[in-house]
């Protein structure tokens, strides 16, 4: 049985450990800081900038990849890489990004809908949310519980959101470290 001061000491192991694990994957200091103040937004309740500075993390974490892969070293202009779109995914998963990492649980269309067309166009689930947040369309987050006529939103509908996208995140930062890692390896190869 552990005694109270190690109980303490493992407590704050963990809680430093979860505040620094997006700066252990090779991310860059370009990325890692947008998904750490995500998640210093999650732990003071903050759910819409965390939301939006998860997704800024993940969008900044593709285009500066992308931009690497062109151009390794440093990145200095983002101009002629898209924003966070069914395309810029495309183009990522044929540059061997591991974009399948960027699926919910529970989007099982990811690959379908990430090469539909019009007029039959789906956006993936991060491209969708990241549209809807950033264009201001909480709609879908709307509290229906009181029934019609008391729909409400404050920014806690968001809170479920907010873990999916730190789950996500997580996910996204070990594979995307790992590609990075062979990136990095192989261009300084050359």
């Amino acid at each position: 049985m552990m005694s109270e001061e190690e109980s303490y000491l493992q407590e704050i192991r963990i809680a430093q450990e979860r505040k620094s694990f997006f700066l252990h994957h090779n991310l860059g200091v370009e990325v890692h800081w947008l998904f750490t103040q995500a998640l210093s937004a999650l732990d003071s309740e903050l759910y819409l900038p965390a939301c939006t500075s998860f997704i800024n993390g993940i969008e900044a974490s593709l285009r500066i990849t992308m931009a690497q892969i062109e151009k390794p070293y440093i990145v200095s202009n983002l101009d002629n890489i898209p924003t966070l779109s069914n395309n810029l995914l495309l183009a990522a998963q044929n540059n061997g990004l591991p974009i399948e990492a960027l699926a919910f649980p529970q989007e099982n269309l990811f690959l379908e809908n990430l090469n539909s067309k019009k007029p039959n166009k789906n956006d993936v689930e991060i491209v969708r949310i990241r549209h809807n947040l950033c264009h201001g369309n909480f709609l879908e987050y709307t509290n229906t519980d009181l029934g019609e006529g008391n729909y409400f939103f404050t920014p806690e509908c968001c809170r479920p959101l907010a873990h999916q996208l730190h789950n996500l995140c997580c996910e996204w930062t070990v594979q995307l470290g790992k590609f990075r890692e062979e990136l990095i390896k192989n261009s300084t190869q050359l």
